[in-house]
C-alpha cells in the first residue's frame, strides 16, 4: 500500500476503534443509571431490553470482527441474545459485552492495513454475502452506534431524565 492509501487505512481503523470506545462509554453511562430490573425491562415481547441489546451487540461483534475479520471460530448463538426467559446477572452481561468490545477494538486497532480489502463472509447464507474487512468494520461500527442510540433512548425513558452525554447545552 502506498503512502496516501496507508494514511487512509490508518485513519479509518483508528477512527473506527475510537467511535466504538465512545459508544462503550455512552452505554456504560446509561447502564450506571439503570436498576437491575430496568436493565431487563421490555415494553412487550416485541421489544428488546437493554441487557438483550448488550448481548446482541456482543454476539454480532464477535461474529463479524473476531470471526469475520480475525478468523476465529464462529461461536454465535443469535437466538439466545434475545431470550425472554434468561436473565443473567448485571455483572455477567457487562463482562460479556466489555470483554467482546475490548477484543474487537484491539483487533481493529492492530489490523494490518493491507488486510482491509480482504474478502470475508462472517454470516454465510445471510443476505449480506461476502464483504471486505473494511466493510465488515464499517457495518459493525454503524450497528453499535444504532443500538447505542436505542440504549440512550430507553435509559432516558426509564429514568425520565436527560443524560447529558454530550457537551452542555442551553435549553
Amino acid at each position: 500500500m502506498e503512502g496516501m492509501a496507508q494514511d487512509l487505512a490508518g485513519t479509518f481503523l483508528s477512527f473506527s476503534e475510537r467511535r466504538m470506545g465512545l459508544a462503550v462509554k455512552n452505554i456504560h453511562d446509561c447502564i450506571a443509571r439503570l436498576t437491575d430490573d430496568q436493565l431487563w425491562q421490555r415494553g412487550g415481547d416485541h421489544e428488546n431490553s437493554v441487557a438483550n441489546l448488550l448481548l446482541h451487540l456482543a454476539g454480532n461483534i464477535r461474529q463479524w470482527i473476531m470471526h469475520g475479520v480475525a478468523g476465529h471460530p464462529d461461536i454465535r448463538q443469535r437466538d439466545e441474545e434475545f431470550s425472554l426467559t434468561v436473565r443473567l446477572p448485571r455483572e455477567a452481561v457487562l463482562r460479556i459485552f466489555d470483554t467482546t468490545l475490548e477484543e474487537a477494538r484491539s483487533i481493529i486497532a492492530t489490523l494490518p492495513h493491507d488486510d482491509l480489502m480482504t474478502i470475508t463472509d462472517p454470516q454465510p447464507g445471510a443476505s449480506w454475502g461476502a464483504v471486505t474487512k473494511l466493510e465488515a468494520i464499517y457495518l459493525v461500527v454503524g450497528h453499535l452506534q444504532q443500538h447505542t442510540g436505542q440504549i440512550i433512548l430507553l435509559t432516558k425513558q426509564m429514568t425520565a431524565t436527560d443524560l447529558d452525554l454530550t457537551m452542555p447545552r442551553r435549553r
